[in-house]
């Protein structure tokens, strides 16, 4: 949706619109559904064609409905010297907060395996970047590909697409998978210390 339709004429309740059909939305996505605009438009006594001028695709629609962040480091302030209790920061943060809003993260990856092409990219990432800069320390005996295929790797360990896998297919209990979690991210930098990724 353009934010020229959202701010243009009555947009106070074009905003309250927007965000009812958000919340309806993130309703559905709890509970487990991968909505479409016609069952959220439904689900917030809203017409379809209303929805529609809104969010055009349930892919506009699932990516606005999907958590934010404006944070720009999860190191805490000030950082941690030591690169692994820095790469703990990072990880804890992202661990938690996949956890906390995995619904939405599922709705997410759900949407990404689709059939269809994609009219939007789904999420810029953060967290390779989060991972790369938790890496610094490490930029003095690693070049920099290297930093940058162990920050790729430190993030895969700590995605949806890992917590899936540990919960669904391995039957792991939640809690129990962020405890493997951290444990393969300590095991990645303790290697990579020893033995560089391939890059």
């Amino acid at each position: 949706m353009s934010t020229g339709y959202v701010e243009s004429g009555r947009s106070g309740q074009k905003r309250r619109t927007r965000d009812h059909l958000l919340a309806a939305a993130r309703a559905l996505i709890n509970s487990g559904d991968t909505p479409t605009v016609e069952e959220v438009a439904e689900a917030a006594g809203i017409s379809r064609t209303t929805a529609y001028r809104y969010f055009p695709s349930r892919t506009e629609l699932l990516a606005a409905a999907f958590p934010e962040t404006q944070t720009t480091s999860a190191l805490p302030d000030p950082p941690p010297e030591a690169v692994d209790d820095r790469v703990a920061a990072v990880a804890d943060y992202v661990i938690e907060r996949i956890r906390d809003t995995e619904p939405q993260q599922r709705a997410m990856l759900r949407l990404s395996l689709g059939d269809q092409p994609h009219e939007l990219p789904l999420r810029q990432g953060r967290v390779i970047p989060w991972f790369a800069e938790a890496l610094a320390p490490l930029r003095a005996s690693l070049d920099e590909a290297t930093v940058q295929r162990l920050a790729v790797a430190l993030r895969a360990v700590c995605g949806i697409e890992t917590r899936v896998w540990l919960s669904d297919i391995a039957g792991l209990a939640p809690d129990e998978v962020g405890v493997l979690q951290r444990w393969m991210i300590d095991a990645l930098i303790e290697r990579a210390t020893e033995v560089p990724p391939p890059v």
